[in-house]
This record gives C-alpha cells, sequence and structure tokens, in this order.
C-alpha cells in the first residue's frame, strides 16, 4: 500500500470547477439550477479514494462562487413524518437540514429557502415548517404528481408543476441539495425552469455528481468503490448510451441517470423548446478526473476502500442491516478490482495476536507501513490497547511506558460497574482519551502522547470482533478507517 501518497490536486480542482461552473451558467443565459449529488462537506468517501481531495472541498468550491450562488435545501415530508435517519450521523433527515442550514450561514453562504416536497400537511411536518421560519427560512411546498415522471402533460401542466410554489431566487447559481437520496432534487430543479419559463426567465439545469467519474474507465478502481458505497441502493455504473450514440466516445454514468434521461429529455423539449443535453453525462459539470495526478495512488486507496466496504457488508449482514446478496455484490466488485480480504495489512497480524492471546485483538497500519497491535487485558478492550500504543509510538517512548494512572483508570472502572450497570469493567476508547487527557495534567508522557491525536487521521485499523457503537465513533472522529471481523465479542 502506497500509504499516505497523494493522488489528487485539490487546489486545482477548486479553480477548474468553479470555472467549469460559471461556464455552464453563461450557456443558459445567466442563470443555473444545479442539482447537488452527495455530500456537499464530509465527503469522507471521496477524501479516501482520490488521496488529496479535502472533505470539504465541494464546499470550498462554493465559496469561491458565494457572491454568485444561494442554496435551496429540499427535504421529503415523508422522510419527516417517519423520522428517516441518515446512517453516517445517526441523526434524522429534518435535523440535518437545520444543520445543514446552520453549517453553511456560519462559513458565509447565502441560504434562500427549504422546500417540502411530496408536501402533505402532517404534525411533525407544520412543527417543522414553524421551527424553520422562526430561524428566518422561507419555506416552500411541493406536491406529487400522479404518474410522475411519465405522464409529461399531466406534470407539464397547471395541475402539474404549476401546483407547485414558485422558489423566489435571486441569484445567477442555485444550489439544490438536500440531506439524503429520495428527497426531489431534480423534480425541483425541474419545477422552477417550468416557473421560470412561463415567466419569461432564461435558466438551465445542471447536475455534480462526484461519482462515478465520467472520464475514468467503467472497472476503473475508484468507479468500482463508488458502486462498492452504494452497494445498498443498487446503483450500477454503466457506459453512457446516449453519449456513445451522439458523439461516439465513452463515458460512465450510472444506472439511474441512464434511465430517466429519455424522460428528462422530453421535459427539456416541453419546457425550453429544445433539449440542451444530447446524453447523462452532459448534464454533469464534474472536474474531479481531469485532478487525478498519480492513477497509481487513487487505485491503490480506491482498492482498500472497497475490501473496507466489504467488511462492512459482512459486519451489517452479522447485525441485521445487510442482506447476503449486498454481500455477494461486493465479493464480486473485489474480484472486478483484483483484491481480497487478505490484502488489507492488518487483518492478519490481528487474527494472529487474537490467536496468541485468546482474547479479541486489533492491529493499526500506521502512514509508513509499520504495523502495530493491541490485545485486551484486564485494564483495557483491545481497541483502547491498540489507540495508546499507536500515540506512544507517534511519540517515540518507548512501549513499556505507561501512559494511564492507576489512580484514574479505577475510579472510573467502579463507576462504571458499581453504580453505571456495566457488567465489563474495561474502559472504551472515549473513556481511555479522557483518562489520557487527565494524565497529561501531571504527566509528561502522557502530554506527549495527546499531543499526537493528529496523526492517526488515515491509519488502518481492523479488530477481530465487532466494536461497541462507541469505540467506533471516536475511530471515525479521530479519522482512523475501521474495520472489524463479523464476530461479536
Amino acid at each position: 500500500m502506497s500509504a499516505g501518497k497523494i493522488g489528487f490536486d485539490n487546489g486545482k480542482y477548486l479553480q477548474m470547477q468553479s470555472a467549469h461552473i460559471r461556464e455552464r451558467i453563461a450557456e443558459f443565459g445567466g442563470k443555473l439550477y444545479l442539482e447537488f449529488g452527495g455530500k456537499l462537506f464530509d465527503d469522507y468517501h471521496a477524501a479516501r479514494v482520490l488521496p488529496g481531495f479535502k472533505p470539504d472541498s465541494k464546499l470550498q468550491m462554493l465559496l469561491h462562487l458565494k457572491d454568485e450562488a444561494e442554496i435551496v435545501i429540499v427535504i421529503n415530508t415523508a422522510d419527516i413524518e417517519k423520522n428517516k435517519v441518515r446512517g453516517d450521523l445517526g441523526i434524522t433527515y429534518d435535523v440535518d437540514v437545520i444543520r445543514l442550514i446552520s453549517v453553511f450561514r456560519k462559513i458565509g453562504l447565502y441560504v434562500s429557502s427549504v422546500v417540502l416536497t411530496r408536501y402533505t400537511s402532517m404534525p411533525a411536518v407544520d412543527a417543522f415548517q414553524n421551527r424553520l421560519e422562526s430561524l428566518g427560512v422561507k419555506v416552500y411546498h411541493h406536491y406529487a404528481i400522479k404518474g410522475y415522471p411519465s405522464n409529461l402533460q399531466l406534470i407539464m401542466s397547471d395541475d402539474g408543476y404549476g401546483k407547485n410554489d414558485y422558489i423566489e431566487t435571486t441569484r445567477r447559481l442555485v444550489v439544490v441539495t438536500a440531506p439524503g437520496p429520495g428527497s426531489g432534487k431534480m423534480a425541483t430543479c425541474l419545477s422552477q425552469l417550468y416557473h421560470e419559463h412561463k415567466r419569461g426567465i432564461n435558466a438551465g439545469y445542471a447536475k455534480f455528481e462526484t461519482f462515478p467519474i465520467w472520464n475514468l474507465p467503467l472497472r476503473h478502481p475508484v468507479n468500482i468503490a463508488y458502486e462498492a458505497a452504494t452497494s445498498d441502493l443498487g446503483d450500477v455504473n454503466m457506459i453512457d448510451p446516449f453519449h456513445l450514440e451522439a458523439y461516439g466516445k465513452t463515458t460512465v454514468n450510472y444506472n439511474r441517470d441512464v434511465e430517466i434521461f429519455p424522460v428528462l429529455n422530453a421535459m427539456f423539449e416541453k419546457i425550453l423548446g429544445t433539449s440542451p443535453y444530447k446524453s447523462p453525462t452532459d448534464m454533469g459539470v464534474n472536474m474531479a478526473g481531469n485532478c487525478i495526478v498519480d492513477d497509481e495512488a487513487v487505485c491503490t486507496a480506491a482498492r482498500e476502500e472497497i475490501i473496507r466496504r466489504y467488511f462492512t457488508a459482512l459486519c451489517g449482514r452479522r447485525k441485521g442491516t445487510s442482506t447476503d446478496e449486498e454481500v455477494l455484490k461486493l465479493e464480486l466488485m473485489m474480484k472486478q478490482a483484483g483484491v481480497s480480504a487478505e490484502d488489507r495489512a492488518a487483518v492478519a497480524p490481528a487474527l494472529r495476536r487474537e490467536q496468541e492471546t485468546g482474547a479479541p485483538a486489533a492491529a493499526m497500519e500506521l502512514p509508513d507501513g509499520k504495523i502495530l497491535t493491541g490485545r485486551t487485558s484486564d485494564l483495557l478492550g483491545a481497541a483502547s490497547a491498540l489507540l495508546l500504543n499507536a500515540l506512544k509510538c507517534f511519540a517515540g517512548l518507548p512501549d513499556e511506558t505507561l501512559l494511564l494512572s492507576p489512580q484514574v483508570i479505577e475510579p472510573i472502572q467502579n463507576l462504571k460497574v458499581k453504580h453505571l450497570g456495566n457488567q465489563n469493567p474495561r474502559i472504551h476508547t472515549d473513556e481511555t482519551l479522557y483518562a489520557l487527557a487527565i494524565c497529561a495534567t501531571t504527566d509528561e508522557n502522557a502530554a506527549k502522547a495527546m499531543a499526537q491525536l493528529d496523526k492517526l487521521w488515515g491509519c488502518e485499523v481492523h479488530s477481530t470482533v465487532i466494536l461497541s457503537a462507541v469505540d467506533e465513533r471516536i475511530f471515525k472522529r479521530l479519522g482512523v478507517n475501521l474495520t472489524c471481523e463479523p464476530k461479536f465479542s
């Protein structure tokens, strides 16, 4: 593994992407509705498979356009009513909308409104609208259209898009984003095109999806890694047949965009008189493929991601959150990428350590390729021991250095067992870090270890058992890429 090797030019990406969006705005006469797929920030998948890509790159790119851009956030009212949760953050979609508004405002991006799609009045929906309006956010309603998206005659009428509220926008670039898939971003953009056209305003539509990367080969590891990341959604990368027919060039898109394109094309023709696009690829504005500077580095990183996704699916199946079909899909993707689970460098050392000790163990691969292990003891779980071993290594401290004072650990164990009802006195990773922080106030070695926390970012860890939600969350916050064997302790 070429750990730590940069494969993506983030500075070039910010410049090229913002310039390309400006060009697309100009093509449509000065107004563009840009559907933003995926995450606007905290895009850790992109950061993992394109080493050098920053998790907030897309947000930084928008800041290059902030005087020209406004943001419209879309949420499906059914998701509010059923308290749909974002799997990566563990928060409901409506709470995430509030979070997004706060983040965007904090960095100086203008959030003009929220659209409640497939709107029906329900107590939770109305309460959410009241909360938004109390924050000074305009709220608009869009409605379900019978026969959408195939019933074009109804869609393009006063009883279709015409029934939707017209979203008042003031800037050249309208970024339409959402807390998750199925929110209605594309329908919101097309509804606005319909309303703008009725008002005699020139406006266009484009789509910004980072993956699949259209100008990389279909079976490039980066594109396979995207399929692996969306295996639960059933997304499949495919050659864009419309682009191939129109231009004789092979480009990559994914099944949902290819399937919906004929309908979109017909909608454009009805709204604008003629379609500005000949293919789904034409609709995109993604420049990420042009900013890869080391293909070997991104291929290596993407293959690692595919293996990680495989272990995640195995653990999900064990927990009952993933299916056999998902696991089989990922096994096929690993074959296509030419990798196996054993290629993950931390796996074999973790399993050996477990065999040697007869208890759960964990291993970490550092950026320089060095492997560390952690074992289960009376005081620490394997993940906690591994964390301390890594911090000692980064600080240049001998392995036998004692970082946590018994006077600090024992009260924590007593609290857990005697007062909080825990059967297991071993301390989790969060408790380990709190104990280390306390010890660092009086112990020089503990202070040196604490100063190394940032160096954990990007390290690879494998555990021989499924870790607790607490341990998983701590590793994620530290930027550690974690996989686990699909078994419980």
